[in-house]
């Protein structure tokens, strides 16, 4: 009990000092936002935009699809432009052609060399100089820059009507027609994007960093790397050695060696409770789970379709009805409900074990209730999303019932409230469970645990509403991240690694004493980097450089635990040899150990590739991203839930004889598909954008000369391969269960080892 209250106090220590790091740091970010001005005014006094009309085209932009149209800032989709990028490239190119037509009575581009360095020299100068009067208010802008303004508007006006001049520019960027129809809504959005790029290129105060430290990388201007940029990367990476080198040193010299192993019961003890209703009830959650997963898979395919025939399908014009930006809503949002549902069944079947093989009472009813739940809300976010981007729903919907506008949270505030009661409902349930057993004597300090994972996972959800419709971005993006890293890559891992140890242990698998010791030294050692990482998603989102170095020093720690998930993934492979029961579970277990080698190579060595804040200073917003998304989310809790889902088919089907081929052909599949995705199309897209990032700046990695280049076609094209593979391992896990659910293949009970089948269900 010593050893466990000794890795409790580090556990305790370690959230203490991080979620103070982060709260303190977090009012960092409310204090030196940029700031919104009252009003934009010129010269001469005359009030051109105000915070107000800002904030107006930051809700137009949210109703359109917001993140999932381009992105700002860095963060959002991959196939239009960055729009803050975009934006002040393109403003920065007028200024100079008005300037040079003001000095030379010529174009910008027919002047001499001294000549441009000279104008470059005034542009630097008038862009990054700070006008913004903090005691009135007010922002003042030279006609000049005014004129530019206008210029670009215009253009932004145009690009997101249903104007023909520019269709194959829509096109290419897989934005639909007439993508905002209101022309006074597209000029406030057009005000929202100029705030943007303001912050973008302006100083804190003089000879400092832009409020975004220099992002994006535009060279016109000498937005480049900050001193403090490259110095906390460079410490990252020390950091990043020194932690794996003491976690090996600890493995080595720490690791305790007289714990024998168990010697693994006759039979599965998980066979000898019966199936208890609400553990019945779970059929249906895991067809929804597939279900889900298969739509996503569907909809995956097509927007990545829609990246080299942005407004069709191989020439049927579906973005009438199911544009782009809809279709990786919807895609995001199915893998964000599926997997969260995966993870609510394995904790729903885990209640009644934990509670002594019995339900408690109404368990049954409140099992049943919360799934319809679940699909009211699925459907509702689904709906909504479609009017709202099809610009049906009234302007003043959109954020309640419509489309939030923000990656991962992109559903309507209402079906947001929804979910959020929903996971707390299924807190109760759990607890309902939990609380009986914790009153029991005996060592509890395993499910201890485990009871505190459940509690994070129903409560930190609901950060997500410490954000409006109208909240300034950059504080929008810090709650943001609460959910999107804090809540899936910290307290789910947390839960799932408990999970997983309460199973193996109950098994009788592995000692209580190992798998109370390795999980609670796993939640340190995820916490650890997890709770303040969740800051190196904001480095270039309007925060200061103390941010950026809790970020970059914290996160780097988080791929330490990562490092050695392969001996995990080895640990769990042998555990299908300790028993003969255990060929039952084979499957789910070999999904486990898929998840422990894409914990390493898709969060750990593609999550740190883009985490250093100069690496990111490049490639924020680009494949590289992509890369790292896919190969974590899926890679680790897409194996993650369905492994759990074939874990609960097979247990609420006693006698189910898991079809080998079928589950071969799904695992290895999905595996493969998953490679071919990654190393045949998004990275080497993200590596070539990265040297067009370095070289000329974010705007032309993003730019629709970049984007249509034969060589990304030809590698969008490729990535078609992937997808196709990927599909066939998605629909061969679907029907497995399907089969599980409707048309099992029971085996006679005395071909079980031992096991106690129970009911056919």
């Amino acid at each position: 009990m010593a050893h466990y209250r000794r890795l409790w106090l580090i556990l305790i220590l370690i959230l203490g000092v991080t979620f103070s790091l982060l709260g303190y740091y977090g009012t960092e970010v409310y204090r030196k936002a940029p700031p919104i001005p009252d009003r934009v005014v010129s010269a001469s006094g005359d009030v051109l935009m105000t915070e107000d009309s800002i904030l107006d085209g930051q809700t137009a932009w949210q109703s359109m699809g917001g993140m999932q149209v381009g992105s700002i800032w860095g963060h959002g989709a991959y196939q239009a432009p960055d729009w803050t990028a975009d934006w002040l490239h393109r403003e920065l190119l007028a200024w100079l052609d008005l300037a040079a037509q003001d000095k030379h009575g010529l174009p910008y581009d027919e002047l001499d060399g001294q000549q441009q360095n000279a104008l470059q020299y005034d542009l630097k100068t008038a862009y990054r100089t700070n006008t913004f009067n903090a005691e009135t208010g007010e922002l003042t802008l030279g006609d000049r820059r005014i004129e530019a303004i206008e210029q670009v508007a215009t253009y932004y006006d145009r690009l997101f009507s249903d104007d023909p001049e520019y269709r194959q520019t829509r096109e290419h960027y897989a934005m639909k027609e007439d993508t905002l129809p209101s022309a006074e809504r597209r000029a406030q959005m057009a005000q929202f994007f100029f705030w943007t790029a303001w912050a973008a290129a302006t100083e804190r105060g003089e000879g400092e960093a832009t409020y975004t430290n220099n992002w994006p990388h535009e060279p016109l201007i000498d937005n480049r790397p900050t001193g403090e940029n490259i110095m906390w990367s460079v410490i990252s990476v020390v950091l990043l050695i020194a932690g794996v080198g003491g976690l090996v040193w600890g493995w080595a010299f720490l690791r305790r060696e007289d714990e024998e192993e168990v010697e693994a019961p006759v039979r599965d003890p998980l066979t000898t409770f019966s199936i208890t209703p609400s553990q019945r009830a779970l059929g249906k959650y895991l067809l929804l789970v597939v279900g889900l997963f298969t739509v996503q898979v569907m909809l995956g395919g097509l927007t990545a379709h829609y990246t080299v025939e942005g407004q069709g399908f191989y020439g049927y014009e579906l973005s009438k009805w199911l544009p782009y930006s809809l279709a990786r809503t919807w895609h995001i949002q199915a893998a964000m409900f599926w997997i969260a549902t995966g993870f609510l069944a394995a904790g729903l079947f885990l209640a009644p074990i934990i509670n002594g093989g019995k339900d408690p009472k109404f368990q049954k009813i409140g099992v049943d209730f919360l799934f319809w739940a679940l699909v009211a809300v699925v459907a509702g976010t689904f709906i909504g999303s479609f009017f709202a981007i099809a610009q049906i729903m009234p302007p003043e919907w959109s954020f309640w019932l419509g489309h939030q506008g923000y990656e991962y949270v992109d559903l309507g505030r209402l079906w947001q409230i929804g979910k959020f009661v929903g996971i707390v409902f299924w807190l109760v349930l759990m607890l309902r469970g939990i609380v009986p057993a914790l009153r029991q004597p005996g060592d509890k300090h395993l499910l201890a645990l485990l009871t505190a994972s459940v509690v994070a996972i129903g409560l930190f959800y609901g950060a997500g509403f410490f954000y409006g419709e109208r909240t300034h971005i950059s504080i929008m993006e810090y709650w943001r991240w609460w959910i999107v890293h804090l809540w899936v890559e910290g307290f789910f891992e947390v839960f799932a690694t408990t999970a997983l140890a309460f199973i193996f242990c109950s098994m009788g698998l592995v000692s209580r004493l190992v798998a109370t010791s390795a999980s609670l030294a796993s939640a340190s050692l995820f916490m650890l980097g997890g709770v303040p990482g969740t800051f190196h998603h904001l480095y270039f989102s309007g925060t200061t450089t103390p941010v950026m170095a809790v970020g970059a020093s914290f996160s780097a720690l988080e791929v330490v635990p990562l490092v050695v998930l392969g001996y995990e993934a080895w640990e769990n492979w042998r555990l299908k040899n300790r028993a003969p029961w255990m060929d039952n579970v084979k499957w789910p277990l070999i999904f486990f150990v898929a998840v422990s080698f894409w914990n390493m190579l898709g969060a750990g060595v593609l999550g740190f590739m883009i985490n250093p804040p100069v690496s990111l200073y490049y490639i924020q917003g680009l494949n590289t991203t992509a890369t790292h998304a896919h190969a974590a989310l899926f890679g680790v809790y897409g194996f993650l839930a369905l492994g759990f889902v074939l874990l609960i088919l097979r247990y609420i089907r006693p006698g189910l004889v898991f079809d080998d081929k079928l589950m071969k052909t799904a695992f290895w599949w999905l595996n493969g598909g998953l490679v071919l995705m990654l190393f045949t199309s998004l990275l080497p897209v993200g590596l070539i954008q990265f040297a067009a990032s370095a070289s000329k700046g974010m705007w032309y990695a993003r730019s629709e000369a970049m984007l249509q280049s034969d060589i990304l076609v030809t590698l969008r094209w490729v990535r078609t391969f992937g997808d196709v593979v990927f599909i066939v391992g998605a629909l061969a896990v679907t029907w497995q269960v399907v089969k599980g659910i409707f048309l099992p293949n029971v085996q006679p009970a005395d071909d079980l080892s031992g096991e106690v089948v129970g009911k056919t269900l």
